[in-house]
């Protein structure tokens, strides 16, 4: 009986992680994992005596013991990747903010020139004004 419920869990997580996988909820490179550690779940509740054998191999003296103890080693990766990971998309979150305000500080910085009525930006050299303002640019010093 407790083989069937194991192996009922095994399949139950593996559905659920290839649903998510097909719905896009779940990206890839944590797929693979998630699947893998479906199917040793489905592996040792189909053949509960390797959990035995690993444990006597290992010298721990009750198998589920072992494994709480893999558990706690694959929760702590998962941990340590996502910890990770989380960093990585905090620093991205940063430099698209900082290139966000200064896009802003130039708009804002342009709107004040034409706000003032300038034809030229403050940057542009007085030699090189008629080649670079726009159309639009000089159209306005041609009228004014």
């Amino acid at each position: 009986m407790i083989v069937i419920a194991g192996i009922a869990l095994a399949l139950l997580v593996l559905a659920i992680i290839i649903s998510l996988l097909l719905r896009r909820r779940l990206r890839e490179k944590y797929a693979t994992l998630w699947l893998l550690i479906g199917i040793v779940i489905l592996i040792l509740a189909i053949f509960p005596g390797l959990l035995l054998g690993l444990s006597n191999a290992l010298g721990v003296a009750v198998p589920s013991n072992l494994l709480f103890a893999l558990a706690l080693v694959l929760l702590i990766g998962v941990t340590l990747h996502l910890s990770w990971e989380l960093s990585q998309a905090e620093d991205e979150v940063r430099r698209v903010a900082e290139d966000v305000a200064i896009v802003r500080a130039e708009v804002e910085e342009l709107r004040a020139i034409v706000g003032s009525g300038h034809t030229t930006a403050p940057s542009t050299s007085a030699a090189g004004d008629a080649e670079e303002r726009p159309e639009t640019d000089r159209r306005l010093g041609d009228e004014g």
